[in-house]
């Protein structure tokens, strides 16, 4: 089968191309000029990215090695179209659907039956998704928004008099129901897919410092008040129904001194724990790789329980594909899309959503349903000929909810008579969800040796740069996966 690109040549456009400094635009669809999210932009060979959800795309020309005169963007069911660089602000890039065939999919395929297909694919994991050592240039995005749908405290006593129904009313009140993060990074990623390190080249965390609403935010507000009205040789006794604990106030200010004193000694100095956050983030994206043994995408690994419909064929990078849906029998927890070349049986793209939540428990008051898990997962052939990742996806969703009585109780071995100090009754009723969404683009993948690898420190002290609104200038130095309309609309409010 022979596909044809459609590419014009212009050559004056070519001369203009050594002054351009980046590269930014949109793909759309000629016909209904709707955005194309997740289109394939081939920049080499082996090097290139995907377009955001709202099909936009940027690079630098000059991270790009060895330098093109053009690239081509793709997308399933698209004819592949080529351009030649050129310096701009933006421009759009239509693509046309493309029209096929059966007989010009199948020209030199097998027809085979849904039973048959899957079984080729399984019988062709170890050689289609080789584990081997690269060096991956990446693109790293972390997005995280918190809702509180309900606080409600359930004031009912204290004997403090500035913890009264008043200020924790107040509190409420000054709380915010919403708040977003943002972490980006950009990074040299190396190993395989069990065993990596990766090294940071830049980052940054887009947030508003006083927007905390998660419990560790709200248990910080609170500890202040306590700290601020209690005895230093008191204890608390911590009681919620059946259960209770008790904490000595003094463990609880030295902590609370030892914690000051390690931040601001991460502020001045910096501190690997963020470069183990974003490792164990990427560490998250590739354990649940569908070619991964424990993954909870088990649509292969228990094929037998899902059922599969060929829906159609389609195109995706000059590739012949499979369109395969399915759906789970019985208990399973998927339903999706994958598409399989019909020359290698590799999975390129396969789009995956839960059915019911993943975890559903609810005990005492106390609930917490993990009801969002999606994801997309794109892949494109490295110089050895098997499939890594060209863009991973996840979003992971939750609603928790506490509905329980909460006694707060301070007493003081020192004090003659009544032990009991202070007291404060809640009922607290929260209600909240959380998103997170995780982003990975590789843009550039080479092989490298053991000898090589063992060489990477992969323990660098990184500190991010903190951002109370989006600044389009701060990657100018490097290609990344363009921010979508929240982020750059987000700002922090002073």
């Amino acid at each position: 089968m022979h596909l044809k690109y459609s590419l014009t040549l212009l050559s004056f456009l070519f001369l203009s191309f050594a002054n351009a400094q980046s590269f930014l635009a949109k793909v759309i669809d000629q016909e209904t000029q709707e955005p194309i999210p997740y289109a394939t932009i081939e920049t080499g060979l082996h090097q290139g990215m995907v377009s955001n959800e709202e099909g936009e795309f940027t690079f630098l020309l000059e991270n790009i090695i060895p330098t093109p005169d053009s690239i081509y963007i793709s997308y399933m069911g698209y004819e592949t179209k080529g351009i030649v660089f050129e310096e701009n602000d933006g421009i759009t890039i239509p693509l046309i659907p493309k029209l096929y065939e059966l007989k010009e999919v199948f020209l030199t395929t097998e027809v085979l039956t849904i039973k048959e297909i899957i079984k080729k694919v399984k019988d062709s994991l170890d050689k289609n998704y080789a584990f081997n050592l690269t060096k991956k240039k990446i693109f790293f995005r972390q997005s995280e928004i918190n809702n509180i749908k309900k606080m409600d405290f359930g004031f009912k006593k204290s004997t403090i008099d500035e913890l009264n129904k008043e200020l924790l009313d107040s509190i409420t009140k000054l709380l915010p129901k919403k708040s977003s993060y943002y972490r980006e990074v950009v990074a040299d990623l190396y190993g395989d897919y069990n065993n990596y390190k990766l090294n940071i080249n830049k980052a940054a965390e887009l947030y508003d410092k006083n927007n905390d609403i998660s419990l560790s935010g709200i248990e910080k507000k609170l500890e202040v008040i306590f700290n601020e009205n209690i005895k230093k040789d008191s204890y608390l006794k911590i009681k919620s129904g059946f259960f209770s604990t008790k904490k000595q106030v003094d463990s609880i200010l030295q902590e609370n001194e030892e914690a000051k004193a390690t931040l601001e000694k991460k502020k001045k100095e910096g501190t690997l724990e963020f470069q183990e956050q974003i490792s164990n983030q990427i560490a998250n994206l590739y354990e649940q790789l569908f070619f991964q043994e424990g993954s909870i995408i088990d649509v292969l690994d228990n094929s037998g329980r899902y059922n599969f419909t060929l829906d159609n064929y389609t195109v995706i990078n000059e590739m012949a594909v499979y369109i395969l849906q399915f759906t789970p029998k019985g208990g399973k927890d998927f339903k999706g899309t994958m598409y399989v070349n019909t020359q290698d049986f590799a999975i390129v793209r396969l789009d995956f959503e839960n059915v019911k939540p993943l975890n559903n428990f609810a005990l005492l008051g106390i609930t917490y349903r993990n009801n969002i898990y999606k994801g997309k997962m794109l892949f494109d052939k490295d110089e050895n000929g098997s499939y890594s990742p060209r863009f991973l996806e996840l979003l992971d969703g939750s609603y928790m909810g506490f509905d329980r009585p909460v006694k707060v109780i301070e007493k003081n071995k020192n004090v003659r008579g009544r032990r009991k100090q202070n007291e404060l009754f809640l009922k607290l009723h929260i209600q909240g969800n959380q998103l997170q969404k995780q982003e990975l683009v590789v843009f550039e993948s080479e092989n490298i040796t053991q000898s090589s690898f063992d060489l990477v420190d992969g323990k660098q002290i990184i500190k991010a740069t903190y951002l109370s609104k989006y600044d389009p200038m701060f990657w100018k130095d490097y290609s990344i996966m363009e921010p979508n309309e929240a982020i750059e609309s987000f700002k922090v409010v002073e």
